[in-house]
């Protein structure tokens, strides 16, 4: 089953998906799909008007733009598309040659459960997406959002897809005064009542575009929103103020140290992290555990070290974001004539390190060393 864009011809055409839609709430939908059909965005993973919407397209745009910016998605999902074209070649793809190629896009565990969906699809499912919210949902790494998302936009179900900019949108429009993430159901079940049985895709992704390009976070374009007439939060001058989002938990800082070992050619020491946990398979320098701490010295750190040597620690440290904690890391560096045998540890000219895979944090601490070693 796919999907085919076709411009909108009224707002009586569209019945919602709660089945007894009121006339403004079916006019809501059709001055949406009336607005996106002329303001649409051009994407990369994006059907054109006409064509049938792909699946793996759909769901691989979808898993990497989970907390990720669309401008940063772009490259990462066409050389994605260009070496693994279909769901069946992702499947069967290394480990390590897509974890390499999803370095620098941030939450590797997203990559690790791509390899494992791609393969259920191939095993479980003849290399076919299966087309409805609750099938897509047992599928590893597809959650509530993802399921709506591909069911909708790949496969026509109306399906209430609520992402951040839906979010905003919706909150506005309906004046949600429940906090975030605790609204998260009420704006599901107003989205419900307004997504149309006809172009539920064309919905989704008209809501996804409406609020990144004029429901925005600050200074919404209300006079050039298709919503405006009947938005409470403009009506209430408080549209900047929705959604309302719960006070953040300071996140914790964790600290240590990096080794940055070279031998006589130049070529970096780099180790593969264990398959589960943070970083999971992908290449490191090798670092001390991250606890909670001052910033350790090197005579501290030292028995951690990867190899016996003469070890300087550098000037200044490098400091990375994750999701739940901040990370302060010094740096040491040091040389070696012989190679020492480093469990997982593999050795990689300065030329090679772009096809490495290091992730953000471990490019950072290479560029630092660089900067500073002299």
């Amino acid at each position: 089953m796919g999907r085919r864009d076709t411009p909108a011809t009224g707002s009586s055409h569209y019945g919602t998906s709660d089945g007894g839609p009121t006339h403004a709430v079916a006019e809501e939908a059709g001055r949406v799909l009336d607005w996106y059909d002329r303001h649409r965005r051009r994407l990369p993973w994006r059907a054109l008007p006409g064509d049938v919407a792909d699946p793996y397209r759909v769901w691989l745009s979808e898993i990497m733009l989970q907390q990720t910016t669309v401008a940063s998605v772009g490259p990462y999902y066409v050389r994605f598309i260009g070496r693994w074209p279909t769901v069946t070649a992702l499947a069967n793809a290394k480990d390590a040659d897509v974890m390499a190629a999803w370095a620098g896009l941030g939450y590797y565990a997203r990559a690790r459960n791509l390899l494992a969906c791609a393969r259920t699809v191939r095993d479980r499912h003849a290399g076919r997406f299966p087309d409805t919210e609750e099938a897509l949902r047992t599928l590893p790494g597809i959650g509530d959002y993802t399921a709506a998302a591909v069911a909708a936009i790949a496969f026509d179900r109306p399906a209430a897809v609520l992402d951040g900019n839906v979010e905003r949108v919706v909150a506005r429009l309906r004046g949600v005064d429940t906090p975030l993430p605790g609204a998260k159901r009420e704006l599901r079940d107003h989205l419900s009542r307004i997504t149309p049985n006809q172009r539920p895709g064309d919905f989704a992704q008209a809501m996804m575009d409406l609020g990144a390009m004029v429901c925005t976070p600050r200074r919404p374009k209300c006079l050039m929103c298709p919503l405006v007439e009947g938005c409470r939060g403009h009506a209430e001058d408080r549209a900047e103020t929705l959604p309302v989002k719960a006070a953040k938990v300071p996140r914790p800082t964790r600290t240590g140290m990096a080794f940055v070992l070279t031998d006589r050619s130049g070529a970096l020491l780099l180790r593969r992290r264990p398959a589960r946990g943070l970083l999971g398979g992908m290449m490191e320098v090798p670092t001390t555990d991250w606890t909670v701490g001052p910033v350790p010295t090197l005579a501290d750190a030292r028995v951690h070290a990867p190899a016996r040597t003469s070890w300087r620690q550098l000037p200044g440290e490098v400091r990375h974001t994750f999701t739940h904690f901040h990370l302060e890391l010094a740096v040491a560096v040091g040389r070696v004539d012989l190679r020492p045998r480093i469990d997982r540890g593999e050795w990689v000219s300065v030329d090679a390190l772009g096809e490495a895979g290091l992730p953000t944090v471990m490019r950072k601490i290479v560029r630092h060393a660089f900067r500073h070693a002299g």
